[in-house]
């Protein structure tokens, strides 16, 4: 009898990272796949993501959706506690042998919240991480410990899921999902990304994606507002920005956003480019500049300069194709120019990416076959003490 294993994607972020898990999975006659969407990929306003789940003829599960039209703190809990009831039912109702998440959303603590306490095994990409001034560094660390097994992206991360008192037998360092999408993934020539976009690009553009500083008292509107005086410096140049994740201010992020492209003829603004948009994009900018975690693991595979801002992304293990600055016009115009600089350019063009992993989702699924195949898995697990080890 097949294995039933659940996939938990909130984003279009998480999805594209874990599509190649999910390929590998259904390739298996040992595992039937329950791909369950929530969150942001239900929502028009940020685009009705999970369309591009069914076009890569994947199909869903279930959809569950749980967001509020608010990205209050007060309503970003009440969104977890609707995924906390509507996700009790649904575990009840399908009984998986495993749940696969990534990363570190509010709606995925919740989920894994569900999962343990159903006493299903929950596979972890991503842990290890550090994101400094982000409440998802606390989410990440949580679950964590709720996880039983663990695949991240560097050995550094291996070691810090270790050093929370994960046993090194459960903790693949796999690499990064997302670089592995980048050297597998066909991507669009430079005019079928113009015509998907309905949009003519110049060989001088750049990708702009900028989420809120979660653990930061309403800098949102003061920062975003930084960093399109700092694009305005830069009328020469042709941006594609993409929106906000539903985060505490995101929507603040999205209206300056909007309003931003409606007067700037050598801007567009979209709701999601999906994976393939995205990574295609990056193929052919100049720079990406913002402080998304796609600009610290992805974008130095493709030799781009990014241009790192504020201190979302504090603490993750970086190549030196990143340029960081801080959240100020001035700090940001400064760092854009250097990013564009023919000597920073050769900089990036040779730099290493940290996140590189050999065949990740293959050994993934590699791994998660041999635990549950053969009945390897003991939820009742056993803190990892370093000091006594």
């Amino acid at each position: 009898m097949k294995k039933n294993i659940c996939v938990l994607t909130a984003t279009r972020a998480e999805y594209g990272l874990l599509k190649p898990v999910i390929e590998k999975l259904q390739q298996e006659n040992s595992f039937d796949v329950s791909i369950v969407v929530t969150g942001m990929h239900l929502s028009p306003e940020f685009g009705l993501t999970y369309k591009e789940i069914e076009e890569d003829g994947l199909k869903i599960d279930k959809k569950i959706e749980i967001l509020l039209s608010s990205d209050t703190p007060a309503s970003i809990s009440k969104s977890m506690g609707l995924a906390m009831i509507s996700f009790a039912d649904y575990f009840e109702e399908l009984q998986p042998d495993g749940l696969i998440v990534l990363g570190d959303r509010y709606e995925t603590l919740a989920v894994c919240c569900v999962a343990m306490n159903a006493r299903i095994p929950i596979f972890h990409l991503y842990g290890g991480e550090a994101t400094e001034g982000i409440i998802d560094e606390s989410i990440r660390h949580c679950i964590t410990k709720m996880s039983y097994l663990h695949f991240t992206a560097t050995e550094k991360y291996r070691e810090k899921v270790i050093q929370l008192g994960e046993s090194p037998d459960r903790v693949f360092n796999v690499g990064a999902t997302g670089v592995e999408n980048i050297l597998k993934r066909n991507l669009l020539f430079k005019k079928d990304l113009e015509r998907s976009l309905n949009y003519s690009l110049t060989e001088n553009y750049a990708i702009v994606t900028f989420h809120s500083v979660t653990l930061e008292d309403n800098s949102a509107e003061i920062q975003i507002q930084e960093l399109l005086k700092a694009l305005d410096q830069f009328s020469n140049m042709q941006f594609i920005i993409t929106k906000a994740n539903a985060d505490a201010d995101g929507r603040v992020i999205n209206e300056y956003l909007e309003q931003y492209g409606q007067v700037h003829k050598n801007v567009i603004v979209v709701d999601s480019l999906g994976t393939q948009r995205y990574l295609s994009a990056v193929k052919y900018a100049k720079t990406v500049i913002g402080n998304s975690s796609s600009g610290i693991v992805e974008v130095p595979s493709f030799g781009v300069p990014t241009v790192n801002i504020g201190d979302r992304q504090k603490g993750r293990i970086q190549a030196d194709s990143v340029i960081n600055c801080k959240p100020l016009s001035q700090d940001i115009i400064k760092v854009i120019n250097k990013a564009l600089s023919d000597d920073f350019i050769n900089v990036a063009k040779q730099a290493k990416n940290p996140y590189e992993g050999l065949n990740t989702s293959s050994q993934i699924v590699k791994h998660i076959k041999d635990f549950v195949i053969n009945d390897k898995i003991d939820i009742k697990k056993k803190f990892y003490d370093l000091r006594t080890c």
